[in-house]
């Protein structure tokens, strides 16, 4: 098949936003954020071990959990330092969905709040320090900034510094409850999760995803097809259930090749509770999209 460039290709060039569409800066081995991570494995593999040691070495400010098991892994849980708050113990409270958006939007909110403060209060500093202050002092600002406390203007707060807090969402032992029987609020909730409180200067504080799941795949009351077409990573158990793998390596086969999908699995499993870590979005300084639990790149051959 010939190609023929079109008369002024260069004007027709895409050009992509320059911001990034994984929004929290991460470490340098560790994967990007926002992720929908999909983690599969059977009762005692290790689902809950895996996730804590992984988020734990991701920048979070807020987590959010909706599990009925919360409290029985209490003593691996406490390591996140998740608020009570932000925990939800019935996965059939479809309505929890919608108070950890609402969650989102109001650190979005303070954040605004916190961005307009700073500008007024900058402006009002500026105007003291100038040759004629008396003539541009703001009446609103001067009442708003001074604190008869200290005897001087403070400058306002932020819970996070100023700065996008970077928030997740875990979501554990939910199989068979009415957050995934009537899957409608949560795969949209995974469609836009990166998208979650949206800014007026342009982006979004977003939310990252981690479903554990025993099961890849469920007649009902398991991940949609929609949740799983939107992961950006996957963490897998030992799985002696054949056609589950070749589901999974049939579902990544637009970016993984199934038997390049078999091979890596198989390198991965050794030892009882190892996985396969496999990063679809990995940095470009990333050896290879795969890992052996998360200390160990597999470079397939």
């Amino acid at each position: 098949m010939r190609e023929v460039e079109a008369s002024g290709a260069s004007a027709l060039a895409i050009k992509p936003p320059k911001g990034s569409a994984f929004g929290c800066p991460t470490p340098p081995m560790m994967p990007k954020l926002h992720q929908a991570c999909l983690v599969v494995g059977p009762r005692g593999a290790g689902k809950t071990t895996a996730v804590v040691n992984l988020v734990e070495r991701l920048p979070f400010d807020r987590i959010f959990v909706i599990s009925p098991s919360m409290k029985s892994n209490k003593e691996l849980m406490d390591r996140l330092k998740i608020d009570l708050q932000d925990v939800f113990e019935d996965p059939d409270d479809i309505g929890a969905l919608d108070a950890v958006k609402a969650a989102i939007e109001a650190e979005r909110d303070d954040l605004e709040r916190y961005l307009e403060e700073m500008r007024r209060y900058k402006r009002l500093m500026k105007a003291i320090n100038s040759d004629n202050p008396l003539f541009r002092l703001d009446d609103g600002d001067l009442s708003d900034f001074w604190s008869s406390r200290a005897g001087n203007f403070m400058e306002p707060k932020h819970k996070w510094g100023g700065r996008r807090p970077c928030c997740a969402l875990i979501i554990d032992d939910a199989m068979g409850s009415q957050l995934y029987s009537k899957p409608r609020r949560l795969n949209q909730f995974t469609i836009y999760h990166r998208h979650l409180g949206q800014l007026k200067a342009g982006g979004a504080l977003g939310c990252s995803l981690f479903f554990m799941v025993q099961s890849y795949k469920a007649t009902a009351g398991g991940i949609s097809r929609t949740i799983r077409s939107n992961v950006t990573s996957m963490i897998l158990f030992s799985n002696k259930n054949k056609k589950m793998l070749d589901e999974v390596a049939e579902e990544l086969a637009g970016e993984v090749a199934p038997e390049v999908f078999h091979r890596v699995f198989q390198q991965a499993i050794r030892q009882k509770h190892d996985f396969l870590f496999v990063d679809l979005h990995r940095k470009p300084e990333h050896p290879s999209a795969f890992r052996r639990n998360l200390d160990t790149f597999l470079l397939p051959e």
